[in-house]
């Protein structure tokens, strides 16, 4: 199968969706399918506003749509909402061709921390964005459910998996701070709700991982705090199995690909009961859901580190390929027969 992957988020991005994005790319391949990415490479680009390092491409007309027939693939995923993205839709649209899209970013919240804009009426249009492919893929059940709610129809599960070889339990410790260690890996952007992991008063150190537009001034409101700035490799998983606790304070994340990189490192996990940790963590003693951060802290304390390790096991990236090219398959013949009847 020849799969196009249309992505306004790509390199040299670093987020969670750019990983997921790339290691599908990967595995695919393994799996036997070719996937060509169409992202912002090649055309001019403008930052996003609070997101500069996020680049939107600006295109001539039918720039992409030349592209898109150059690379003639059998298949059209597009994975983000942005001009990218619309262009692939339309493209498809256009030329009665199928496509399915995923959701990765509660961009209405994101939207409705910075603008008045409703969150209804972002969701509103993005439901409309969504609904015209086969199918939209989403990380957990719970976030399909909340969709569907929303008017998105045929909301379908895509799981995520973590890089268990990178990420791992370490003998020695590179972070050599007063304990325990508490630490966020992600993004510094009021979305992600860090001042309320900075703000615990619970002993030890808080360490932080990331940059971002909010980082300046939560290092001046938390001068006590280490910020690290941009971790990758094994670097990044040196630094997250030196780690006692990992805290993730969000309320708005789709599933977190930090939660389980913590998980994989050996490393509990303490988050607020929502979307996300919710799916990920379930009932597992690897980690604590709860509204009170600092007693989920000194709970997750006493948790094995092992079973962290165990429970993560259980995410594969190999199987988030798999059942990605499963659903493809399977709008693909259903389209099929519907034309042939």
């Amino acid at each position: 199968m020849r799969i196009l992957l249309a992505t306004d988020a790509w390199y040299p991005q670093v987020n969670g969706v750019v990983r997921c994005l790339d290691r599908l790319r990967s595995d695919c391949s393994d799996l036997g399918a070719s996937v060509e990415v169409l992202s912002h490479e090649g055309y001019t680009t403008v930052p996003l506003p609070t997101y500069s390092e996020i680049r939107l491409a600006i295109t001539a007309p039918g720039a992409i749509s030349r592209r898109i027939s150059e690379i003639d693939p059998e298949y059209i995923h597009i994975a983000t909402e942005g001009p990218i993205g619309h262009a692939a839709r339309r493209w498809c649209i256009r030329n009665n061709r199928p496509f399915t899209t995923s959701y990765h970013t509660r961009f209405p919240e994101y939207l409705r921390a910075r603008l008045p804009v409703p969150v209804g009426l972002s969701y509103r249009y993005l439901a409309r964005f969504h609904n015209a492919g086969e199918a939209v893929m989403v990380t957990t059940d719970t976030l399909a459910e909340e969709l569907r709610g929303r008017g998105f129809r045929s909301v379908v599960r895509w799981p995520r998996g973590v890089d268990h070889e990178l990420f791992r339990p370490h003998a020695e410790r590179v972070l050599d701070f007063p304990g325990p260690i508490l630490l966020n890996v992600g993004r510094i952007a009021v979305e992600k709700n860090i001042e309320a992991f900075l703000s615990l008063d619970v002993p030890g150190t808080k360490v932080v991982v990331g940059d971002g537009p909010q980082r300046a001034e939560l290092e001046r409101k938390f001068p006590d705090a280490k910020f690290l700035g941009v971790k990758e490799g094994e670097e990044l998983a040196a630094i997250y199995a030196s780690a006692d606790v990992f805290v993730f304070p969000s309320l708005t994340d789709t599933l977190g690909l930090v939660v389980l990189e913590s998980l994989a490192s050996g490393v509990p996990v303490v988050a607020f009961p929502v979307t996300g940790p919710r799916d990920t963590i379930g009932d597992a003693p690897v980690g604590v859901l709860t509204e009170d951060l600092a007693g989920g802290v000194e709970k997750a304390l006493t948790l094995s580190r092992e079973a962290c390790r165990e429970h993560a096991l259980t995410f594969s990236w190999p199987e988030c390929a798999r059942i990605f090219l499963d659903h493809l398959k399977r709008f693909q013949d259903g389209r099929t027969r519907a034309e042939a009847a």
